[in-house]
């Protein structure tokens, strides 16, 4: 499917969005036979399990122009560089505490031309920036997210949504949201993207 994957949920994608999209196919390919950052048997789902799985928070949220967002345990670039895609207009922070991996994303945005991504190889603990959004992909536990990024929670509101926190994750979640049951919101992926794969997968919100 490629690209044309992500066309199906997002049809308002410009020329430039599809090239950068189309582009991710070779670059990870490449990177991932050198660094391994996604599963070598996974490398063929790629525009299903990375690309558009991290694009669900695009479907939770639309993010305002302007939009400072912190990627926390990107990894290869995910959900980051997805999102850095979609939201043109935002800029995006990646950062990971292992170093190859943060040059494959520093590499692969180079490579398609993102100018709102910066990759930092930097411990969550040791970030200081301060943003609108946290963004992650099943990197730690809820209550240990929270408790490393609210620090870097801005104060000053510009979105629908109240600053915070998304976060993918699959399987059964409820012990997980239990300290934030009255706050947290809970949205399977298969309400926006129709694939067997997202059955089991949600986006949490959670103000902070």
């Amino acid at each position: 499917m490629g690209v044309e994957l992500i066309k199906k949920y997002f049809p308002a994608l410009s020329a430039q969005q599809c090239e950068q999209f189309a582009a991710l196919d070779e670059l990870y390919r490449d990177w991932n036979s050198k660094i391994n950052v996604i599963s070598r048997q996974d490398i063929d789902n790629l525009y299903e399990h990375h690309i558009l799985h991290s694009l669900a928070i695009g479907r939770a949220i639309s993010f305002t122009p302007d939009t400072r967002i912190l990627d926390f345990g990107t990894g290869g670039g995910f959900p980051g560089i997805p999102l850095a895609i979609l939201f043109p207009d935002c800029h995006f922070c990646l950062i990971d505490g292992t170093g190859k991996k943060v040059r494959v994303a520093q590499e692969v945005a180079a490579a398609i031309g993102l100018k709102n991504c910066e990759p930092k190889h930097i411990r969550g603990e040791q970030e200081t920036g301060q943003y609108d959004f946290i963004v992650s992909r099943a990197v730690m536990p809820l209550p240990d997210l929270v408790k490393i990024t609210r620090k870097n929670i801005l104060k000053k509101q510009r979105n629908a949504y109240p600053n915070g926190i998304f976060c993918l994750k699959g399987g059964d979640l409820q012990a997980e949201i239990q300290p934030y049951k009255k706050i947290a919101e809970v949205t399977p992926v298969s309400q926006w993207f129709d694939e067997e794969w997202f059955k089991e997968k949600s986006v949490i919100y959670l103000p902070l």
